[in-house]
């Protein structure tokens, strides 16, 4: 949340602060339906972003990429940019294809930040070009403020704050500048929409930081939800990633699990390759009860695993083998199935450095609980042991295992 915060605060946020106050009070007043896209041809001309030919060629690899066929994805990218070698495009298409291999693993690997961190800096430097060559370019802007904008998020997750900081305030200033083509395409309309949501949900949910909103112009959480629906059904570059958005504000910030999960069948059956969408597919499915489904999306997601699929690594191992243990556990009574999935939940927990994650700790618990079931009390006080040193001390999971390890001494005593 912190991360977010930052990229919120460092990127989006200042950058419609200079925005006048009257835009923003107008695009409150304009119903979704009532957005269009009105392309003046005269600024269309020549723009690889807004070209319809090119869209229709690299549908084909934007899908490829989200899919995780990477390989695939990427001749392509690398074909547009034989015949472009002087446009930002391609080479922010390799960037985007590098992020995606980072995303899965919860930004933890850093084995494609290189590639990652060189083609956004030949973006910039393509656009740059563009840029200086005409200052009225927002396709060159939009570019530069893509890059910078990415390169900043990277760098706040590595807590590269300085580097984080000078990137954003470049994507600032060219986010600013871009704001000229607004009207050309819904693929602008995605950061505003973040900012109407977000601006708000802030002010509601970090009371510490509305000092700061007082000198940004209103958001409107509604307008901004619709804004992102609008983007996810229009976008060609921007769709998918304001679906992402979509499916985690429903699910994380508005309590709406019947929509998230809506999104998320929707990414997931599209693009059923994606170890992003599809663990997100099976929480959700799981926590809504839904255990068939979530069952046969947690096994087809361990298959992939053990297949060495592209972005199936342990994060989605942890996911997929709690979700089979806790089914097995109550709702097939297999607890020794169960106690094989909780094991794996903990070994991938582990694998990744996540010994705090809900998953490691109510594994551990659970194991517990099957032990103390049946009737094996030196392993359930290993376990709870194990739970008491992993949660917080106003936790459930915390009392229960201090009250288990308070009772085991007694017995202990009396058993002298």
């Amino acid at each position: 949340m912190k991360k977010l915060l930052f990229i919120l605060f460092s990127f989006i946020l200042p950058a419609l602060a200079a925005a006048q106050q009257s835009d923003t009070t107008a695009m409150r007043n304009v119903t979704i339906e009532s957005i269009e896209v009105m392309p003046e041809a005269t600024r269309i001309k020549g723009m690889l972003l807004l070209n319809k030919d090119i869209q229709y060629e690299l549908e084909g690899a934007v899908d490829n990429m989200y899919n995780f066929k990477y390989a695939i994805a990427e001749k392509q990218f690398k074909s547009l940019r034989r015949r472009y070698p002087d446009h930002p495009l391609p080479y922010f298409l390799m960037g985007l294809s590098q992020w995606w291999k980072i995303l899965p693993t919860n930004i933890e690997t850093r084995q494609y930040d290189d590639l990652f961190f060189a083609y956004m800096d030949t973006t910039i430097q393509k656009a740059e070009a563009l840029y200086d060559a005409d200052e009225q370019n927002v396709e060159a802007a939009f570019f530069l403020a893509a890059a910078y904008g990415f390169e900043a998020r990277l760098n706040s997750e590595r807590s590269n704050w300085r580097k984080a900081t000078v990137a954003s305030k470049r994507a600032l200033e060219f986010m600013e500048k871009a704001k000229a083509g607004n009207g050309l395409s819904p693929e602008f309309l995605f950061g505003e929409a973040l900012f109407n949501y977000y601006s708000v949900w802030i002010h509601e949910n970090y009371p510490m930081l509305r000092p700061v909103l007082i000198f940004f112009p209103d958001g409107d959480k509604r307008l901004g939800l619709k804004q992102l629906r609008y983007v996810a059904n229009s976008g060609f570059y921007t769709g998918n990633e304001a679906k992402v958005f979509l499916m985690k504000i429903y699910a994380n910030e508005e309590s709406n699990q019947e929509d998230a999960l809506k999104v998320a069948q929707s990414l997931a059956t599209k693009y059923p390759d994606n170890a992003y969408f599809e663990r997100f597919y099976a929480r959700l499915l799981f926590v809504q009860g839904h255990f068939t489904m979530a069952e046969r999306v947690s096994l087809d997601i361990l298959s992939k695993l053990e297949q060495h699929m592209p972005g199936y690594e342990p994060v989605s191992g942890r996911y997929a083998s709690y979700i089979l243990a806790y089914i097995n556990q109550n709702k097939y009574r297999d607890l020794d199935k169960a106690k094989q999935y909780y094991q794996n939940a903990i070994m991938y927990a582990e694998m990744t450095g996540e010994r705090d994650s809900g998953y490691f700790i109510n594994s551990y618990l659970n194991l517990a609980r099957i032990a103390k079931q049946q009737k094996d009390l030196p392993l359930a006080k290993r376990y709870y042991t194990v739970v008491l040193e992993a949660s917080e001390k106003k936790s459930d999971s915390y009392k229960e295992a201090k009250d288990f390890l308070k009772a085991s001494k007694k017995r202990s005593r009396k058993s002298k």
